[in-house]
């Protein structure tokens, strides 16, 4: 079996550097791999080119990347309540590529199946279209996106095992399995790491065929990005 753990995040990240394009996985502060995050910072790569849903929050997940000036370029699907990442965004430091949600999701799922291209109705007729070839099919007009090229997927999980199979935890699941399954090299932090054999086939949601390095992580914080509570009567 090959061997896939590796003893912290640092040492699963060997192999990062500057101007590569990575993947993370979580959506806002949820299931984000954030060991790994703040193992980039210590490793101090620069000009990553970063894919995920959005940039997390001005002082956590990738909102601290955004503030040592790591990310060059986001491709994401939402600037969301990172006043970091609008700044730098529309005073021209950061390059910025918006994507619809459903179609970041899908390109990711293209590059795991192997899929050069997807053709998706959304953003037919609108800016995201500029550029790039429009089919029609059965009378309905097709806007042709790339699937990702990334060099790493950085992913967490709630439960894996060292073959790399992972399961992940309700709504934590969101943006991390496509990712998984993507990267050229998929690093997977989890928050228990179990022997091989242990975990029941019928609940692994990420085979251990697209894990290339898992560690067990550490100390997280499981933020909640908005807290909203009812008054009290």
């Amino acid at each position: 079996m090959i061997r896939r753990v590796v003893a912290n995040a640092d040492e699963a990240l060997t192999g990062i550097q500057d101007g590569m394009t990575i993947m993370v996985g979580g959506f806002g502060l949820c299931g984000i791999p954030e060991n790994s995050i703040t193992a980039l910072i210590r490793k101090g790569v620069k000009n990553l080119t970063c894919i995920s849903n959005n940039a997390g929050v001005d002082d956590f997940g990738l909102g601290l990347l955004l503030q040592t000036r790591q990310i060059k370029k986001m491709i994401s699907s939402y600037v969301g309540e990172n006043a970091e990442f609008e700044r730098q965004m529309l005073s021209g430091e950061l390059e910025v590529d918006l994507i619809p949600q459903g179609t970041l999701a899908t390109r990711c799922l293209a590059a795991g199946y192997g899929m050069p291209a997807i053709y998706t109705p959304a953003g037919v007729g609108t800016e995201i279209a500029n550029g790039k070839e429009v089919r029609k099919f059965n009378g309905k007009d097709y806007l042709l996106e790339e699937a990702f090229n990334a060099d790493f997927a950085l992913v967490k999980a709630w439960k894996g095992d060292e073959a790399g199979n992972l399961i992940y935890r309700s709504t934590a699941r969101n943006f991390n399995p496509m990712m998984a399954m993507a990267g050229k090299i998929t690093i997977a932090e989890v928050e228990e790491l179990v022997p091989a054999g242990t975990l029941d086939p019928d609940h692994i949601h990420t085979p251990g065929i697209y894990v290339h390095r898992i560690f067990q992580g550490s100390n997280y914080e499981k933020r909640i990005e908005q807290r909203t509570v009812r008054k009290k009567n």
